[in-house]
């Protein structure tokens, strides 16, 4: 069995159980060393995956979070409104983004988690040294919102519908630079 492999069957192992696995374990499960595991643990640390290591073994954390594009309209006067709509109901906005004809997708993190965080993109803005991205597509863009679960992006999803935020989705079709579509 080769390294990647084995660290998948780890990671499943890992996340099927409610209680921590033992290095012995998983070792007489995999068919290694002790010391493999060891190493391969390591190596998913570095990957980015949440292990603890406990006195009875190795309990991995996972992240389930839940995510969503919408697609919005609205004027320079409520982008503060929105973004609190989402926040306000457990979203977080991870970024925005637009489909423009001629550059395509023009994208921009944002990482909004807060009211606070809201307030200091607000203050950013409002020094007018940039404008919003949204204005380049006449006030349309998207935002991938992540949330704790289903049920939050459904009600995030309906308090934009009240609020008259979320704009019809529409085929985008690219068109060629010479004016003919792909």
């Amino acid at each position: 069995m080769k390294g990647e492999e084995r660290r998948k069957q780890l990671l499943n192992i890992l996340s099927s159980s409610n209680n921590p696995v033992s290095g012995g374990t998983l070792s007489k499960e995999l068919n290694v060393s002790r010391q493999i595991i060891v190493q391969d643990i390591s190596l998913l640390r570095a990957n980015g995956a949440t292990i603890f290591s406990t006195n009875k073994g190795y309990l991995l954390q996972e992240d389930r979070k839940y995510s969503r594009v919408f697609k919005v309209y609205h004027t320079d006067d409520q982008v503060e409104e929105e973004l609190s709509t989402i926040v306000d109901a457990g979203g977080q906005i991870r970024d925005v983004f637009v489909y423009h004809k001629v550059y395509g997708v023009l994208k921009a993190d944002m990482g909004i988690k807060s009211r606070r965080d809201i307030r200091a993109y607000m203050e950013e803005i409002s020094t007018g040294k940039s404008s919003l991205l949204k204005n380049v597509t006449s006030g349309y863009h998207y935002h991938t919102i992540d949330a704790e679960s289903e049920e939050i992006l459904d009600a995030i999803q309906e308090e934009l519908q009240q609020k008259g935020f979320l704009a019809k989705l529409q085929d985008y079709e690219p068109v060629d630079f010479w004016g003919g579509q792909e």
